[in-house]
């Protein structure tokens, strides 16, 4: 059934690297396509990389800006007919809430109901797995500022792609990564934790390390870390705490499982 390929169109946090975008990273398989969040940039990378109507299907793991942002771009596109005629509404699976939450962001934009018209827009439900084209995903809370979900996607023949999304420390994270084959976990904090108001709501490198060693994953990819930080200082951190290889996320590159 061939490989899993990754591909990175967008992996800053909050704040977009230097040319950089957000997060949003184009998975592939058995000629479906998906689109795993959607963050400021996504879109522009996308269009410089690959046709997006080719985009099968839009996953959003949670609805920060810099995950969903350029849904209303996106949308807009598509419901203006980049498509082609009548226009093409791609499965766009979001997490619970989020109907009211996109068509008040378009709306405030003075965007009307772009996403939906551009989407066909469905709520998943986390603690069921979700079937879309070849991937059979499964979901796990993890601790976020809002509510988040990491996502694990599964092929027929049994490859993984673990996706950790924005999230602090989580056992449950361990679990649904539990011998994947490719763990992508955020290093947003670099190699110092911080608390804010008491609480953990992403990951240093060393704390991906530990998840990805206790999860006895194959790979680990970090990702969600800004250009600010030293690179080899975050992987040096995540290598110590794996005992593995760590691969450094950047955009365009693949990776193949």
């Amino acid at each position: 059934m061939g490989t899993v390929e990754l591909t990175v169109l967008g992996k800053s946090p909050a704040m977009p690297d230097r040319n950089g975008a957000n997060s949003g990273y184009l998975i592939s398989h058995d000629g479906f396509t998906l689109l795993l969040d959607c963050g400021s940039g996504v879109f522009a990378k996308l269009r410089a990389y690959a046709d997006p109507t080719a985009v099968d299907a839009v996953l959003i793991s949670h609805l920060h800006a810099d995950h969903v942002l350029d849904l209303l771009p996106f949308g807009f596109a598509l419901a203006h007919q980049l498509g082609g005629e009548p226009p093409r509404r791609p499965p766009l699976w979001a997490p619970p809430g989020a109907h009211g939450v996109l068509a008040t962001f378009a709306r405030a934009l003075g965007m009307e109901d772009q996403i939906h018209e551009g989407f066909a827009v469905s709520e998943y439900d986390p603690d069921a797995k979700l079937e879309l084209g070849p991937f059979v995903i499964s979901f796990c809370s993890v601790p976020h500022y809002i509510a988040s979900w990491a996502c694990d996607l599964r092929t027929q023949d049994g490859r993984r792609l673990t996706f950790g999304g924005d999230c602090g420390p989580s056992d449950a994270l361990v679990e649904l990564a539990r011998d994947t084959d490719l763990l992508m976990l955020e290093a947003t904090e670099g190699v110092s934790r911080h608390l804010h108001d008491g609480f953990r709501g992403h990951l240093t490198a060393g704390e991906a390390g530990e998840i990805a060693a206790r999860a006895s994953a194959s790979r680990l990819l970090l990702t969600h870390y800004s250009d600010r930080l030293a690179v080899e200082e975050l992987r040096a951190a995540a290598v110590s705490a794996f005992g593995r290889p760590v691969e450094m996320a950047a955009e365009q590159a693949r990776y193949e499982i």
